[in-house]
């Protein structure tokens, strides 16, 4: 897992599963406390998610909506906005709305 910041975006490129939600939450957490406004955690380096990725992503969603503030999900594929879309995290994660790939 490679993870980038540029400004208010965390780029995140290769497998986002159990093995590399550890470096992810550090980053990400670091990431939201040295960050104001919202976070936008760019997917479309991603090669695969998992459960275990998108329940991070939704506990830090969870954090950050304390101070008013939102995770926001960019790039991502279909299928992981399909996964989004069937479970409750349809509830909790934003899904930047973008064109479709195929």
């Amino acid at each position: 897992m490679e993870i980038t910041a540029d400004g208010a975006t965390l780029l995140l490129t290769g497998w986002f599963d159990g093995r590399s939600t550890g470096i992810v939450r550090e980053a990400l957490y670091t990431h939201m406390d040295t960050t104001s406004g919202d976070v936008v955690v760019d997917l479309s380096g991603v090669e695969s998610v998992d459960a275990t990725a998108l329940n991070l992503l939704a506990a830090a969603q969870r954090v950050m909506e304390k101070d008013g503030r939102h995770l926001v999900l960019r790039g991502a594929s279909p299928e992981i906005r399909r996964v989004v879309a069937l479970t409750r995290l349809r509830h909790l994660i934003q899904v930047e709305r973008g064109p479709m790939s195929a």
